[in-house]
C-alpha cells in the first residue's frame, strides 16, 4: 500500500517520507478500512515535533487518527456482514503505530463508526478527535436541552462541533470569537448569538443569560478564567480541553461561591462508553445534516508534508484534510 510515514521526530519535510508500506491483516475483533481521506489534527503535528519533550511512541509511524472509507476485511470475532462498510474512523493513531494517512489502516472494530448514505467522507474524516472531544464537553455532565450554553473559539474545530450539538441537543448556544471582525465569519448553524471578546464580551452575556450561562467550553482556560467566573450561573460546568497556559491561574473564590466544577478533557483516554456515546451522537447529527465542518483544503497524500506545513501555519480558513490515492 502507499503510506506516508516518519522514522524520527521533527519539521514535516525533514521527516516526512511516502512510499510503499505493507498493508497489516486485522486481528481479532479489528477491521481494516480502505481509506479515502485522512484528517490531520494539531495533535499529530505535536506528535510528529515531539511537544513537551514526548518521544518516538514507536519505531515508525504512520501519522494521523482520524479518516473515512470503507471496510475491506474483518478480523476473527467481527461480523464479516461489516465488509463494504462506509465508515469514519477514529484513533487510528494513538497508542497505535500506522494511522490514517495511507491505503489502508486496521483497528479495533468499534473505531470505525458506520457513515450514513448522504454524509461524504470529508465530513467523516473531520468528526473523530475534534467531533469526541466536541461531545464530551458538552454532554459528559448530562443533557443540555434547555441549557445556555457558553462555546469558547467557536470558529475552530472542536468548539463549532460542540456549539452544532448542543444546539442539535436543544440548547441555546452563544459563541465568542477574538475580534469584532470574525463575528460575521460564524455560520448560521453554530451559534444562536455570537459575542466578540474585544468588545466587553461579560456584559454581552450577561445580556444574553441575565442568570447565567449553565456550562462553558473552554478551549483558553487561562485567558479566559475571569471572563468565566463572571458569566457562570451557581452550579455552572466549565469543560475545557486547551489552555494557553500550561499552569493556568484560576479566580478562586468567585469560581468557589459559583460552585463552579472544571472538567479537563483528553480525548485519547476518555472511556470508551463515553467514546461510543459520541460516535452515535455525532453519525446522527451528521445525518440529519446538524453538522457542518468547513474544509479549507485537500491535499493529495503526496505532498503531506504541505499539509503539515498548511496547519501548523494556522493560515487555513478551515480544516485540511489529505486525500488518500
Amino acid at each position: 500500500m502507499i503510506a506516508a510515514w516518519y522514522d524520527r521526530q521533527g519539521a514535516p519535510a525533514e521527516v516526512l517520507r511516502v512510499g510503499e508500506l505493507p498493508a497489516s491483516e486485522p486481528g481479532p475483533g479489528e477491521v481494516r478500512v480502505r481509506l479515502a481521506v485522512s484528517g490531520p489534527n494539531p495533535g499529530d503535528m505535536k506528535k510528529r515535533h515531539g511537544w513537551l519533550g514526548s518521544a518516538m511512541a514507536f519505531p515508525r509511524i504512520i501519522p494521523h487518527s482520524d479518516g473515512a472509507g470503507v471496510i475491506e476485511a474483518a478480523g476473527p470475532g467481527v461480523d464479516p456482514g461489516r465488509v463494504g462498510e462506509r465508515v469514519w474512523v477514529y484513533g487510528a493513531q494513538s497508542y497505535r503505530p500506522f494511522g490514517t494517512a495511507a491505503q489502508s489502516t486496521v483497528v479495533p472494530s468499534a473505531l470505525a463508526v458506520g457513515l450514513p448514505d448522504g454524509v461524504s467522507d470529508e465530513l467523516g474524516a473531520c468528526l473523530g478527535i475534534p467531533g469526541i472531544t466536541a461531545h464530551r464537553a458538552v454532554f459528559a455532565d448530562g443533557p443540555v436541552a434547555g441549557q445556555t450554553l457558553l462555546v469558547h473559539g467557536v470558529l475552530g474545530s472542536v468548539s463549532s462541533l460542540a456549539a452544532q450539538l448542543a444546539r442539535w441537543a436543544g440548547a441555546t448556544v452563544i459563541g465568542t470569537v477574538r475580534t469584532d471582525a470574525e463575528t460575521g465569519s460564524v455560520h448560521d448553524g453554530a451559534a444562536d448569538h455570537v459575542v466578540s471578546l474585544e468588545s466587553d464580551p461579560a456584559a454581552a452575556i450577561r445580556r444574553l443569560a441575565p442568570h447565567g450561562v449553565d456550562r462553558v467550553i473552554e478551549v483558553a482556560l487561562s485567558a479566559n478564567a475571569d471572563l468565566d467566573a463572571a458569566v457562570v450561573r451557581n452550579g455552572a460546568v466549565v469543560a475545557a480541553y486547551a489552555s494557553t497556559a500550561d499552569r493556568p491561574e484560576l479566580p478562586f473564590w468567585p469560581m468557589l461561591f459559583a460552585n463552579v466544577t472544571i472538567r479537563l478533557l483528553g480525548s485519547d483516554d476518555f472511556p470508551q462508553e463515553a467514546k461510543d456515546a459520541a460516535g452515535r451522537d455525532l453519525t446522527a447529527a451528521a445525518a440529519a445534516s446538524a453538522l457542518s465542518v468547513p474544509v479549507a483544503e485537500t491535499v493529495p497524500l503526496a505532498r503531506i508534508a504541505a499539509a503539515h506545513e498548511l496547519i501548523e501555519s494556522g493560515a487555513a480558513a478551515g480544516r485540511v484534510l489529505v486525500a488518500i490515492p
